[in-house]
């Protein structure tokens, strides 16, 4: 074979993958940068590392294949604290950075530090390429793992502050593509039928069982699977955050979403059970408010593709390692009994709880006070969303109204979340949009959250990603407000300094910036501005001008 540049391998090589976009900080492997243009690779050049490797992260989640985001040298340590995000998030991300060599290292270099034990908190991978010739072995395995097992992001940290040691040097290379590993999951693999068996017994005879479905059910796409599980045992369903389009909120097992951001009725349900089945969910803090539901003494069945994840957090009466969709469909196959007679009761009972929480919300969700309260913005969202369309929300309160206060009416709708940094959502929308360009691609955050990456609408201008940005606009963090009270006593300027932000014009922000901007101030102007935002051929700002009193409240616990 001829020999082949570094530059030229990189760009055939993600092209080969199905890579339509990469997420970049200048300057990184810039000698690449004409062979992706002449592929039709997209060069998105941001704002901040942070920004571009959440834009990496949101299109991982919406395609299923790695989004490429890099940085060079000096950006390498901001990368790996944004690919925190993709890690707790398990969502296929490879992030290439510049190093400059070893003989420079440990010497004081400018602007450089250790990469090493940065990326290894925050990826599966991190490796470094000291040479051309190591590419096809290091750039294929980080595909592999990205794509693999649990998904999640990758490193490869190349010889040159941008790389271009490596994209220089030319060596006998070879493009091959494994097309296993270009999406999430790359293996369907399944638990023995003995550990099927036992499952689907403990789950007919239990009187109360219910399943907490996490993000692996979303990723495996086994919606189907689990609501025909479901229905064939008469089983409820607590839908993670990252798996809340898994399961129609209307359906009578629904229960919604569990934990800390979480609906009262699901709470409630999962502490009542007396078997709680987690498929595909990592049993963390968030689903289980803490590890206190379910309670202590509760029969745990777990479902994951990673057996490291089978009781971790609980003891388990059956552990299944597979792939959510192929695991349950073995189930489905297997499935000789009938559930316990008291089911109906059991079910009964949970639509009960559900329907009481739906009257307890009734009133916020439907107020026409002004300000907005922010319940009753999420039922105009609700409402005004396409069917079609992928709803993308920050974390902290924007994570709570979407979890709780928002449903979906189609199931071709799609949602993804923040898993923990505060101003994922307006960076992350911008890769879902570039994942699926022929969605209609919506973030929710709040300003408290837009004010960490606005700067990354410019970014979608310039690139012609034209998402939607909603913002609960309150001038405030207030899901801090009650924390800093306590802590000053009451509320007090030194209590109210550490929460309250100026007022601000997000609409004319955006209008000064080329966007389009808009403002609601009323209950029912959403619906005119959603149609506004989403036949303007730009990105588009909806400032919602909302209750500085809307506060979430604490989740239920027993």
């Amino acid at each position: 074979m001829p020999p082949m540049n570094g530059a030229r391998f990189l760009a055939e090589t993600m092209h080969g993958y199905g890579v339509t976009h990469f997420f970049l900080m200048p300057v990184i492997i810039p000698e690449a940068m004409p062979h992706l243009e002449e592929l039709g690779i997209q060069r998105v050049m941001g704002h901040s590392e942070k920004g571009v490797a959440y834009m990496a992260d949101g299109y991982g989640r919406v395609s299923g294949r790695p989004g490429v985001c890099g940085a060079q040298s000096v950006g390498a340590a901001n990368m790996a604290a944004a690919l925190q995000d993709a890690y707790l998030g398990c969502s296929p991300v490879v992030a290439l950075t510049g190093r400059l060599p070893q003989v420079q290292q440990q010497r004081n270099a400018y602007q450089e530090v250790d990469h090493n034990e940065p990326f290894n908190a925050t990826t599966k991978y991190n490796v470094m390429v000291n040479s051309a010739d190591e590419l096809p072995i290091f750039l294929r395995q980080a595909f592999r793992e990205a794509t693999s097992g649990t998904p999640g992001p990758a490193h490869l940290d190349l010889i040159g502050i941008a790389g271009g040691t490596l994209t220089a040097d030319e060596a006998d290379l070879e493009v091959i593509v494994e097309e296993t590993f270009m999406e999430a999951p790359a293996f369907r693999p399944e638990p023995d039928v003995d550990s099927v068996r036992a499952a689907i017994a403990e789950l007919a005879n239990a009187e109360r069982p219910i399943i907490v479905a996490g993000g692996g059910v979303k990723v495996s796409g086994a919606s189907a699977e689990l609501m025909e599980l479901a229905e064939t045992l008469q089983i409820p369903v607590a839908t993670a955050l990252n798996a809340k389009e898994t399961f129609p909120p209307d359906h009578p097992l629904a229960v919604g979403v569990p934990g800390s951001y979480s609906r009262e009725c699901a709470n409630r349900a999962v502490s009542e059970a007396d078997l709680v089945f987690f498929i595909g969910s990592h049993t963390g803090g968030q689903v289980t408010n803490e590890w206190r539901i379910p309670g202590p003494g509760t029969r745990v069945i777990q479902l994951d593709i990673n057996p490291a994840e089978l009781g971790r957090s609980y003891p388990i009466a059956v552990g299944m390692q597979g792939d959510v969709k192929a695991s349950l469909r073995k189930m489905l196959l297997n499935i000789d009994v009938t559930p316990n007679e008291s089911r109906s009761t059991w079910a009964g009972h949970v639509q009960e709880l559900v329907a009481n929480w739906h009257e307890s919300v009734k009133d916020v969700a439907n107020s026409d006070a002004v300000p907005l309260r922010p319940e009753r913005l999420c039922t105009d969202l609700t409402n005004v969303l396409p069917g079609n369309s992928i709803l993308v929300s920050d974390t902290g309160h924007s994570g709570i109204w979407t979890g709780t206060m928002i449903d979906f009416k189609s199931t071709e709708q799609s949602f993804i979340r923040c898993a923990g940094s505060l101003g994922w959502g307006i960076p992350a929308a911008i890769g879902a949009k570039a994942a699926a360009p022929d969605r209609p691609v919506i973030c929710f955050t709040g300003d408290g959250g837009v004010w960490y990456h606005w700067t990354e609408l410019e970014t979608a201008l310039r690139n012609n990603i034209n998402t939607v940005t909603v913002i609960n606009n309150n001038a405030s963090l207030n899901q801090e407000r009650g924390l800093n009270e306590r802590i000053y006593g009451g509320p007090l300027p030194g209590s109210d300094h550490m929460w309250k932000l100026r007022e601000t014009d997000f609409a004319a922000m955006a209008e000064s910036m080329g966007l389009l901007g808009l403002t609601v101030i009323k209950p029912g102007e959403l619906d005119s501005a959603m149609d506004q935002a989403l036949s303007a051929n730009t990105p588009a700002v909806i400032d919602v001008k909302t209750d500085i009193e809307g506060i979430a409240p604490a989740a239920w616990m027993p």
